[in-house]
């Protein structure tokens, strides 16, 4: 394995050089923590494309960050992905997959998916398989430490299968672990296939650790560890400025190798400045990996090699 370059402890905005003439596009930047990248970015001269799920959403992201652009993208609905995917006509430097939903009460997305694994696995799969060849440098994928709740049963494609379609008991937090799980499982997997072929933009994986956003205060299921958490969190959560560092310092590090992981420094990962750490060692299970990505290329109808290119 390659080791990664030296971070300097306390990494923040203020070590990002500047970005003139890069191209990002960051999902979910209409708050939170793509909201607080997208301002970073285009405070260092970057040309940011944001996402979201309807035109005021996305032109109030575009005032509250600068961006140059608004892309209408809803990450549960394939049919508005391979829209957006279409509007995709000059390259990207870096994508930002951060857009996502947590702990809500059991619904599904509009073809068929529980709603957490169907937002943040599924459909980001889809829509970067779909602009793959728009993608120069880096994918900057948004986990959790929550990925540690995951587990996907006993890991066959057909549980896999299941807990994406909703069949079954549904727990809200393991749901989220599952999907936060899978983002470590797609960025592990896509690098095993970028090396296979030779080619391809590096995938890193970044963790927010426990940062206040807009995943907190929204719908949430009501047992009561989503209300504890909302209730702690308010008081004793980092910023999402300060949350956005890992997946900023994913972004820019100079020399950052594939299938890095960063998180905060902090106790247990919760705050601090960013640094490189490692999931649990089911996030490197390749074959679980492998049969997470089939199953993903079968509900959503796109297989990366193979998918029609915007």
């Amino acid at each position: 394995m390659q080791s990664q370059p030296h971070l300097p402890a306390g990494w923040n905005t203020s070590r990002i050089p500047d970005q003139t003439g890069k191209r990002y596009l960051i999902t979910g930047a209409n708050s939170g923590l793509g909201l607080q990248a997208a301002k970073a970015l285009v405070a260092k001269g970057a040309h940011v494309t944001v996402t979201a799920r309807s035109e005021l959403k996305g032109a109030t992201a575009m005032l509250d960050t600068g961006a140059q652009e608004a892309l209408l993208l809803d990450l549960a609905d394939l049919s508005s992905i391979r829209e957006a995917a279409t509007k995709i006509t000059e390259p990207y430097d870096v994508v930002f997959l951060n857009a996502g939903i947590m702990v809500p009460p059991f619904s599904k997305t509009v073809d068929g998916f529980e709603s957490q694994m169907g937002t943040n696995h599924l459909g980001h799969f889809a829509f970067a398989g779909l602009i793959e060849r728009f993608v120069k440098e880096r994918w900057v994928v948004t986990s959790s430490f929550a990925h540690r709740m995951g587990n996907f049963g006993n890991q066959s494609k057909e549980t896999i299968k299941n807990r994406c379609l909703g069949v079954g008991k549904y727990s809200p937090w393991i749901s989220y672990g599952d999907s936060k799980l899978a983002n470590l499982l797609f960025v592990n997997e896509l690098e095993r296939r970028r090396l296979a072929r030779g080619h391809g933009a590096i995938p890193i994986a970044a963790h927010p650790g426990w940062s206040r956003t807009n995943l907190f205060g929204v719908e949430k299921s009501k047992d009561l560890v989503s209300k504890l958490s909302d209730l702690t969190a308010n008081k004793f959560a980092q910023s999402a400025a300060e949350g956005a560092l890992p997946l900023l310092c994913a972004a820019v590090l100079e020399g950052i190798n594939h299938t890095a992981f960063l998180g905060p420094d902090g106790l247990f990962e919760l705050k601090g400045s960013p640094k490189f750490t490692h999931g649990k060692a089911l996030a490197y299970d390749q074959q679980l990996a492998t049969s997470l990505w089939q199953v993903s290329e079968e509900l959503t109808g796109v297989a990366w090699e193979n998918a029609p290119h915007a």
